[in-house]
């Protein structure tokens, strides 16, 4: 009869889940924990440990293999493993925070998109500095524009160039071989030479206009638009922030629900902040650009015209004078070129 009862309270003792397996909810909770640890950060494959009983076992169950030389040393070890596992968890809940926090954030910010697209909700205006965002944008597609023709012209007028300079060299090569006609072509060869001259010189100051507008377009224009770019997203994330607060406030006045509100405030209130600091910064970099592009073009147009002019009135020394006059040094000859080195 004794031999029952405690057949009886030792079969009683063993909890049975609803599928009829043994549980032990200490235990779940604990593979859960590392289940989440291992998926975050993965196992450290540097080490090599021997693993004994279960995987959710307490961190004295992983015996290092540098343990095993002695017993003195089993104490360090467990210490050491218990501060890199502590370490590690620390750095797992940051990243999951880290994940926790953009998917939200990515989530409210879609969420406004859609709403603003669909004409559902409402965002925030500035109408003065849209109208000059878009006037930029205006004007570097033209400014692109220009860029290219400017390019085109460099290449045809560089082949234009080539063709007197070997036209040049064989007018020169027949005056030599062809005594009746010697004067002729030799006349036409100095024309050819001077005009590849002068053309070279035209294709300094080209190039110095083209490599201005290219600069001004692709790197000034462009670094004020990728700041334009933070701020277009700050004001979407300080609209959705702004709708999500309203949506807070017209609900119930509970404590929980008091809770999100203040929290919801704190986030509308640093985002603001955001989006105000970003446009500031927006402001004052159209300001400066404005002005820099002005600068710019009148040096680059008024040098761009008094080449052009000179080059085709034939005045060489007019030509030569407005490089010096803006400061553009010829490269020389073959400077293009890759030198053999570059070329393996």
């Amino acid at each position: 009869m004794t031999d029952g009862i405690m057949s009886k309270a030792a079969t009683m003792e063993i909890p049975i889940n609803s599928n009829g397996d043994t549980g032990a909810l200490a235990e779940d909770d604990g593979l859960e924990q590392d289940l989440q640890q291992v998926m975050v950060s993965g196992p450290n494959l540097n080490e090599t440990s021997i693993v004994s009983g279960g995987y959710g076992g307490t961190a004295e169950g992983i015996i290092p293999t540098s343990s095993i030389k002695g017993p003195s040393m089993h104490h360090s070890s467990s210490s050491s493993s218990m501060a890199a596992e502590e370490t590690t968890r620390g750095v797992a809940v940051e990243k999951i925070e880290a994940m926790r926090k953009w998917s939200l954030n990515t989530y409210k910010c879609t969420k406004q998109m859609i709403s603003e697209r669909f004409g559902r909700g409402s965002r925030t205006v500035d109408l003065e500095l849209e109208a000059q965002i878009e006037l930029l944008r205006d004007t570097k597609r033209k400014y692109e524009n220009v860029l290219r023709l400017a390019q085109a012209l460099t290449n045809h007028f560089y082949n234009m160039v080539q063709t007197q300079h070997s036209l040049g060299d064989t007018f020169a090569d027949l005056s030599q071989k062809s005594p009746e006609l010697r004067d002729e072509f030799g006349y036409n060869a100095e024309t050819q030479k001077l005009l590849c001259k002068n053309g070279e010189t035209l294709l300094g100051a080209i190039n110095f206009f083209v490599s201005s507008i290219n600069t001004l377009v692709n790197k000034t224009m462009e670094d004020t638009l990728m700041t334009i770019k933070m701020y277009e997203n700050a004001r979407l994330e300080f609209d959705a922030y702004r709708s999500d607060l309203e949506e807070l406030s017209l609900g119930p006045r509970d404590a929980v629900a008091m809770a999100r509100i203040d929290a919801a405030q704190q986030q509308y209130q640093v985002h603001k902040e955001k989006y105000e600091r970003l446009r500031s910064d927006v402001t004052i970099k159209l300001k400066f650009l404005e002005e820099n592009k002005v600068k710019v073009m009148h040096k680059q147009l008024l040098l761009f015209h008094n080449a052009i002019s000179a080059y085709f009135a034939g005045n060489q020394q007019q030509l030569e004078q407005t490089l010096i006059q803006f400061n553009v040094k010829l490269k020389p000859p073959g400077s293009d070129k890759p030198s053999w080195l570059e070329e393996q």
